[in-house]
């Protein structure tokens, strides 16, 4: 897909590149062809690189650079078995996820949402008392299901605004990294979530 300005102009300087000025995934046309000219292919996550396509791919193609955290959409296994190196870009993302998930937690009992479809509609008739007026989330608990990167960067966010941060995690987290995100551990998730 067309990928941010930037990222294009540091990957022209640095190699002969075909960029797509297209936001769509590409066509199975499209990969293939792509599979099968490239040395590098950049994927993003609605580019199903299956053991199909895969299967098409000719010894040029030596990486599959996934730009993205996850890589749920590339058959790894399938690659690696044709000596074709697949990487992805961890924590890139994190943080931005993190503002987006505290956005969320904040927008609902806030009702933003709400606030800005009256406003939008013109129907707002001035502040009031009890207009609009939400509830904090200061003194409220979070869970958080699974305490990776993401994780561990809502829980800093959401204990800075007052939020109780309760976690479930297939591994409990080391001491000194709960007592900084002033998390609690939950070894059953069904035992959280009563909580």
């Amino acid at each position: 897909r067309k990928l941010p300005s930037s990222v294009e102009k540091r990957m022209s300087e640095l190699f002969d590149v075909k960029l797509r000025d297209d936001l769509n995934p590409m066509s199975e046309e499209d990969l293939t062809l792509a599979v099968t000219n490239a040395n590098v292919l950049v994927p993003t996550l609605g580019d199903n690189i299956s053991e199909h396509l895969l299967s098409k791919a000719t010894t040029k193609l030596k990486l599959i650079a996934n730009y993205g955290a996850g890589f749920d959409h590339i058959d790894v296994k399938v690659a690696i078995k044709k000596g074709i190196i697949v990487s992805n870009t961890p924590n890139v993302l994190s943080n931005d996820t993190a503002d987006m998930t505290l956005a969320l937690i904040l927008g609902v009992p806030r009702r933003i949402y709400e606030g800005s479809q009256i406003l939008r509609s013109g129907e707002w008739s001035g502040w009031a008392p009890t207009a609009l007026l939400g509830s904090r989330i200061a003194g409220k608990k979070l869970g958080i299901l699974g305490m990776g990167r993401i994780g561990q960067a809502v829980a800093e966010r959401a204990s800075s605004f007052g939020l109780e941060v309760h976690y479930h995690n297939r591994n409990q987290l080391h001491i000194e990294s709960e007592t900084r995100l002033k998390a609690k551990y939950w070894k059953n998730l069904d035992d959280m979530l009563r909580q």
